[in-house]
């Protein structure tokens, strides 16, 4: 039976879906990270390997059934990270067009209804890249704050250390967020908590970016101002992929990927204020189904088939699984 494979390789979870010319989902598997700047290629390889061995157990069908696959892959940024990407691929024996994009493509692929547009992704990090009609492609480097990219949940929490450590030390107003920082960290007062995060004893992740929505919404202007900021920041990536596209006259969706954006209203409209001043006729899209059904699509389009007219039954079909 023939089916099509997408992949959708993330740095902490990584999925697997098959699915057949008239958008049935035959199979679907998750798996652990694959981003081969923190597993390597080796790692990547076996993730892709073990995802979708799974999925095709699962559709009870074997690799030579699989017409078209499409791969998108967290890490994969650069034109000399394509030869070791497919190589990682190529070792798992797919007889099939094969085509590879970085994992915020098939989240464009996912949401945009014609297929073209802008995605921006903010969860751990940030990431923004677009494709115009004729399929120019626009970027930013994905390599977050050390490019001046920001806005993820990483770089909240990061601005919100910064938050209490200049109130702590006067340089900046009183904020609910010490608090926040003392009960997530159990440090026994302000200076331990400071001595602490300046010494590495108490590593603040990204999940705490929740946090910060919170006390913004129970009204503390710091927390609200970060959440604005982080607003400005994500529109300021799909800014430049707008421009490097020539959209800013354009009708086009804009597709919101990841967790902050889901978890923060205050943040959403200061980056919506802000974009469609420069791109009026920007849609916002939310991504309401998983990713990997771009990979699908993806996959479809490397094997010459119109995917786009199934993307609405996959959307349907899927959006229980993640």
């Amino acid at each position: 039976m023939a089916c099509y494979l997408g992949i959708d390789i993330g740095g902490t979870k990584s999925h697997a879906m098959l699915a057949d010319e008239d958008g049935r989902v035959l199979g679907f598997s998750a798996g652990g990270p694959g981003n081969h700047e923190s597993v390597g290629y080796d790692g990547l390889h076996a993730v892709i390997r073990a995802i979708t061995g799974r999925a095709l157990g699962e559709a009870g069908l074997r690799r030579e059934d699989i017409v078209g696959a499409g791969f998108g892959i967290a890490g994969y940024d650069w034109p000399s990270e394509r030869t070791p990407t497919l190589e990682a691929i190529a070792g798992l024996g797919f007889e099939c067009p094969v085509e590879v994009v970085n994992d915020t493509v098939i989240g464009l692929l996912a949401g945009a209804s014609e297929g073209w547009g802008v995605a921006v992704v903010a969860g751990t990090g940030e990431n923004c890249w677009g494709r115009d009609r004729r399929g120019r492609i626009g970027r930013v480097t994905g390599k977050g704050p050390a490019m001046g990219e920001n806005g993820g949940a990483g770089t909240i929490v990061a601005k919100a250390v910064q938050a209490v450590s200049k109130a702590w030390s006067r340089r900046g107003p009183p904020t609910a967020l010490s608090a926040m920082l003392l009960k997530i960290t159990g440090a026994g007062d302000m200076d331990q908590l400071l001595e602490g995060l300046a010494l590495g004893w108490y590593p603040v992740d990204a999940d705490s970016a929740r946090q910060v929505v919170r006390a913004a919404e129970d009204g503390d202007t710091i927390a609200r101002e970060i959440l604005e900021w982080s607003g400005d920041e994500l529109a300021g990536l799909a800014i430049g992929v707008i421009r490097q596209l020539d959209l800013e006259d354009e009708a086009f969706e804009l597709v919101l990927v990841g967790s902050v954006f889901r978890s923060s209203a205050i943040l959403v409209e200061r980056m919506r204020t802000s974009v469609l001043d420069t791109a009026p006729g920007a849609k916002f899209v939310p991504l309401t189904a998983p990713p990997v059904i771009g990979g699908v699509l993806l996959g479809m389009e490397a094997a010459g088939s119109p995917g786009r007219k199934i993307r609405d039954r996959l959307i349907q079909n899927t959006v229980e699984l993640v």
